[in-house]
């Protein structure tokens, strides 16, 4: 599985301006290691992905399957705690984001935040919303990128050559949007009649609130 560390800037800025509507999904991570761990290669501690297009052979396809395809392939210390952040053009489908839902509850020494660009609203590979509920109950903190996020992501996954991050037109009107939608999808009014989503009965965890996670982002 090969991660990268920086790519150049109109890649950045192709994919993760948050006005756009690329084709493409880009996930840049980083892993928070604890003292003592040696599972993690040197150097692959941070990097990113993106998604392989549909006739390359081979699975997986999604930028998020393949991260858990690598993650998974460190073995990381179940006595030891880890947290990784995603910084992601795209929130996850909804069968990524089960799938990750899944490593959450099958891997409890690891905690996940997400930062996503923009909402992917394709019903193609089911209930996105659903997904989303989803994952936010096995653990994850989910809420859309904000300018602090972009030039963060930009300092470190950028090959910059010393040049400032540059916001672009819409950013924080666009970011202020989509957060209104991430809530209101974490957070619906669900009519009673509606069966809950299952979730596993050793893994009840709620998710925590935007507002909460925009603190914890520092």
């Amino acid at each position: 599985m090969e991660a990268r560390c920086l790519m150049d800037e109109d890649t950045f800025t192709e994919n993760f301006n948050n006005v756009n509507w690329p084709r493409k999904t880009y996930l840049c991570y980083e892993v928070e290691l604890p003292d003592g761990d040696s599972r993690v290669p040197p150097g692959w501690d941070k990097g990113f992905l993106c998604n392989k297009p549909v006739h390359v052979a081979g699975p997986p396809h999604d930028a998020e399957m393949r991260f858990l395809d690598l993650i998974s392939s460190w073995n990381l210390d179940q006595k030891l705690r880890y947290r990784v952040t995603c910084f992601i053009s795209w929130s996850p489908c909804a069968v990524c984001a089960q799938r990750l839902a899944e490593f959450l509850w099958e891997n409890s020494h690891v905690s996940l935040r997400i930062f996503a660009s923009r909402i992917y609203t394709k019903r193609k590979y089911g209930d996105y919303e659903a997904g989303l509920r989803t994952l936010q109950a096995a653990g994850a903190q989910i809420a859309i990128m904000a300018s602090e996020e972009f030039e963060h992501c930009w300092k470190t996954f950028v090959d910059h050559q010393g040049r400032p991050f540059q916001p672009w037109d819409e950013l924080d009107a666009k970011s202020r949007y989509l957060s209104e939608q991430l809530q209101h999808i974490l957070q619906p009014t669900a009519p009673p009649s509606l069966p809950p989503l299952y979730f596993p009965p050793s893994h009840p965890v709620p998710g925590p609130s935007f507002r909460s996670l925009r603190g914890s982002s520092g």
